[in-house]
């Protein structure tokens, strides 16, 4: 199985994981995030990703100290300073949760932090779910997610509708 917990998968996969690995190394984003675990999950990984779908970047954050959190994504630099950033403090499950929301070159970025291991989170829990049902089933089943997703669906419904055929 690969091993999402880094990016160099994304060297031999598809254009645009090539691309998106382009991206990440050349401004160091996760080299910079180092200190929070930071995971790229989500669809781009798993290659069921349609036009528009963005980089989700899990990391874990101790919300105590959100602000040190938001001071290193800041000084970093690898957000440009004539960039929007829109910052949510969602709560999911019952948790307070931070995300950050940019354009980064031709792909829109979203850190994701939870005072949770990466490895323990949703996002990373369900891609990996994902990964192996695909693995399984074969490209036709690949394929038929992407066009559930093209028509608006979430990737549960994807997958629940598909499998379900």
């Amino acid at each position: 199985m690969i091993d999402f917990t880094t990016i160099d998968y994304l060297k031999n996969g598809n254009e645009k994981q090539k691309r998106v690995y382009e991206i990440l190394t050349k401004h160091q984003i996760l080299e910079k995030l180092k200190e929070y675990s930071p995971i790229l999950a989500g669809t781009i990984p798993i290659e069921i990703d349609i036009e528009g779908s963005d980089l989700d970047i899990i990391c874990e954050v101790d919300l105590r100290f959100q602000e040190d959190f938001l001071d290193d994504l800041m000084f970093s630099k690898f957000i440009p300073h004539d960039v929007e950033v829109k910052v949510e403090y969602p709560i999911i499950n019952g948790e307070k949760c931070i995300v950050l929301n940019f354009i980064l070159e031709e792909f829109s970025i979203e850190i994701f932090g939870q005072n949770k291991p990466t490895i323990e989170q949703n996002a990373y829990r369900h891609m990996i779910a994902e990964y192996k049902i695909l693995q399984e089933k074969g490209e036709n089943f690949k394929q038929k997610i992407i066009e559930f997703k093209q028509k608006g669906n979430k990737n549960r419904t994807c997958f629940r509708n598909v499998a379900g055929a």
